[in-house]
């Protein structure tokens, strides 16, 4: 019990008041700062979880509501249809049928009903508009036939029957109308490539690290299949609110992060896991961020994978996300590639590991600076002259040089000396 009260005390201390007397406020005194003579302990404000705007698995995390124009989704029925979950599809599928085939067949049993059939179909001399069809369901079954064309051969139409005839053409033209839209949007549904984006990878976090004296921020991609992605290409965009000079709040701003587009490095040969490194520079959003601000910051990334089917064609779309938590400082991804005997393999085990290296917490933009103050001294040094060195005349000795340098002149003096202390030399 002592130790439940003495860590409920340590938590009020944090947030600078009781839980108790917080609940008691009303929600825009408890959001308020109120400030007070006294001094508290308050600690940093935890940083609330923020929101995704795109899921770990690319689906959108955005709900349309309020929308009166509903007719715009009956305007381009075919898409809607397409858009809609399987077990809607396959409910308007079946009803779609179903509906066609008793219509028909109540037209059918109309046109029996008003020559007579029903009643003289066993009278000899009879002949009827469709034969051996007696009741509902036997028009029925003979609209199913008809435009199904299966055909058993024992419900035929006349030849006395013109009404009839019209109604075969209609049916069957309708009928051929009604196949070509369910079952394109069917087969549409079917080859969908999303279903192609499962087998592509992206790594759990991203991280951001020094390459070439610069700080990268970096995150992985791959491919499971081994049928490629033709012309695959990547981007990423920074998702965050912003606030301009004027006072106008942007919530959920967009900003480009430049992974290669001046280069042609977003352009991906996806054969194998491939890291995609944003250099950040003058025109990166995070150039004045250093560790500490960033952990402060509330953002997202959210990168799209773009390119084409090998195997059918078609355009596939791959998407994920990081938020500002997951954007690891000073980590970098673990190889995953090995070379065999006669091949590269792939462990894809390692494919979101990560390991802790040596990364300054400075800003890039600080970074640079401190990397040309420090390449600047040498630069300096080798472009600055050298003083120039004192002139000694030497009097007594003729063999010593008149000018001497550095140690040179030291050991020519000491040599000169040392003869004139010989007899006989003078």
């Amino acid at each position: 019990m002592a130790g439940d009260s003495r860590v409920h005390m340590d938590h009020d201390m944090e947030i600078g008041v009781t839980p108790t007397a917080v609940q008691k406020l009303p929600k825009h005194m408890r959001e308020a700062q109120i400030s007070t003579e006294h001094t508290h302990l308050i600690a940093d404000p935890v940083k609330k979880p923020r929101q995704r705007y795109v899921q770990k698995d690319g689906k959108c995390n955005v709900h349309h509501g309020n929308v009166q124009e509903t007719y715009r989704y009956l305007s381009d029925l075919f898409t809607t249809l397409v858009d809609l979950r399987w077990r809607f599809s396959l409910f308007i599928f079946t009803l779609v049928y179903v509906v066609n085939w008793l219509f028909f067949g109540l037209l059918w049993y109309i046109i029996a009903l008003i020559r007579g059939d029903l009643w003289h179909s066993d009278e000899e001399g009879w002949t009827p508009c469709v034969e051996n069809l007696n009741s509902f369901v036997s028009a029925f079954l003979f609209s199913i036939e008809t435009e199904t064309t299966i055909g058993y051969g024992y419900r035929v139409i006349t030849e006395k029957c013109p009404e009839g005839i019209i109604l075969l053409l209609i049916q069957a033209i309708l009928g051929s109308i009604v196949n070509a839209m369910m079952v394109g949007c069917m087969f549409v549904k079917i080859s969908q490539p999303k279903n192609r984006a499962e087998t592509l990878m992206f790594s759990h976090k991203a991280v951001i690290s020094v390459r070439d004296n610069k700080l990268c921020l970096m995150f992985r991609v791959g491919d499971l299949r081994n049928s490629h992605i033709v012309e695959a290409s990547i981007r990423a965009k920074l998702i965050r609110s912003q606030q301009t000079k004027e006072g106008e709040f942007i919530p959920l701003n967009q900003t480009d992060i430049n992974i290669g587009f001046d280069t042609g490095d977003d352009r991906l040969f996806l054969v194998s896991p491939l890291i995609i490194s944003h250099e950040i520079n003058e025109k990166s959003p995070f150039w004045e961020l250093s560790q500490a601000q960033m952990d402060k910051e509330e953002f997202e990334i959210v990168v799209i994978l773009e390119g084409m089917v090998e195997a059918t064609g078609m355009t596939c779309q791959a998407r994920s996300s990081y938020l500002d938590k997951e954007v690891l400082w000073g980590w970098r991804f673990t190889p995953v590639l090995s070379l065999e005997k006669g091949f590269y393999e792939v462990d894809y085990n390692s494919f979101h590991d990560i390991y802790e290296t040596n990364t300054p917490s400075c800003s890039a933009k600080e970074l640079a600076a401190t990397l040309r103050e420090g390449q600047l001294l040498p630069t300096l040094s080798l472009i600055m002259p050298e003083p120039p060195k004192p002139y000694t005349l030497s009097t007594h000795n003729p063999l010593s040089k008149e000018v001497d340098k550095g140690g040179e002149r030291g050991e020519i003096n000491g040599s000169a000396a040392a003869l004139e202390d010989q007899p006989g030399l003078d």
